[in-house]
Parts: C-alpha cells; sequence; structure tokens
C-alpha cells in the first residue's frame, strides 16, 4: 500500500528561498568626462529619467560619487562593464564600482 503524504510533511521538506546578495553601482567622479555624457549613460543604462540622472550627476560632481542602482551581483557587473565600454568609446574614463548592499552579511 503506498504511503500517505500529508501536506504539512511536504510543506516542511521546501526549501527556503533567501534573497540574492544585492548590490549598489556606485558612478565616481573625474575631472574629464563631461557632465552630459554622464547623465545620457544614466538615462541609457539604469533608465533613469533626464531629472533624476541630472541630480545624481550634480551628486557625482559634487559629492564624488552616486548610487545608480541596485542589482544582483551578476546584473551590476554587467551595468558596470556597460558603462565602461561606453566611457572607453567615447573616449572618457568614467569609471563605477560595486557596493554591496549594507543590510545583507
Amino acid at each position: 500500500m503506498p504511503e500517505i503524504v500529508h501536506k504539512t510533511d511536504v510543506e516542511a521538506e521546501k526549501p527556503q528561498l533567501q534573497r540574492p546578495p544585492m548590490y549598489h553601482v556606485v558612478m565616481l567622479n573625474d575631472d574629464y568626462t563631461p557632465m552630459d555624457f554622464v547623465i545620457e549613460i544614466m538615462v541609457r543604462f539604469f533608465h533613469k529619467s533626464e531629472d533624476t540622472a541630472n541630480k545624481l550627476m550634480l551628486q557625482i560632481h559634487h559629492q564624488g560619487r552616486a548610487r545608480c542602482g541596485l542589482f544582483a551581483r551578476e546584473i551590476a557587473e554587467t551595468k558596470i562593464n556597460q558603462v565602461e565600454t561606453a566611457s572607453r568609446t567615447s573616449g572618457h574614463p568614467l569609471r563605477c564600482v560595486l557596493e554591496r548592499e549594507s543590510g545583507d552579511q
């Protein structure tokens, strides 16, 4: 005779899914990349509005850095690669770095 499995037994065996570690993409200031190019990058790769992109660009300019988005590690690395490739292609030294979300351990 087949063994009867109760619903609570099946639920207890389910693996607990955890949120993956998240990373901020942080854009860094430099003295060479034009402000308009930074805004273009924000709109193109981070899907920011022109207004938000302008505010972030000013934050980068005045504070030296700004967080552009929060992503899983692989996506954040892809974003950085896209930004830096577009920057080098255009002759600019714009850089981004990863910063792990502080709530993750």
